[in-house]
């Protein structure tokens, strides 16, 4: 089972092979088109991110894990209406999912940044990924306090 961390340099690492901002665009895009479709039943209201410009729905799922020493993880699931959105919260699913809950709230994201991400996203779009990442914590406490 890959770390949070080493994740982050994997993608790091995929997003580095680019100088050009339209190149990393078309990788975010590419990622978001990979997903698997959210089943409808998960989109609902309630699994709406607040403070996203598009339409964002996140499904967190609360799961044994294989490794049962570590207890149970979390697995989470979204779509978005946007392209480059979709790519982000690709993004982070690969990041976050499959961890346990004290994990993702232990985890620092500093591949955000070391892609470049924060600074090439529009304002309402950075406080979108901002709104994701903080649904995700907000999942990670809930199933830890269970």
């Amino acid at each position: 089972m890959e770390t949070i961390n080493e994740i982050q340099d994997e993608i790091i690492e995929e997003f580095s092979g680019f100088d050009d901002w339209m190149d990393k665009y078309q990788l975010l895009i590419d990622l978001g088109n990979e997903q698997e479709p959210l089943d409808e039943q998960y989109k609902i209201e309630s699994n709406l991110i607040d403070g996203c410009q598009s339409r964002v729905w996140l499904q967190a799922d609360y799961e044994a894990s294989p490794d049962p020493s570590r207890g149970g993880v979390i697995r989470f699931r979204a779509e978005s209406d946007a392209l480059i959105v979709k790519g982000i919260v690709a993004l982070l699913i690969r990041v976050l999912s499959g961890h346990t809950p004290q994990e993702i709230l232990d985890a620092d994201l500093y591949f955000i940044d070391a892609i470049g991400l924060k600074e090439h996203l529009s304002p309402t779009r950075s406080n979108g990924l901002l709104a994701m990442v903080k649904q995700m914590r907000m999942y990670a406490l809930a199933f830890s306090a269970k």
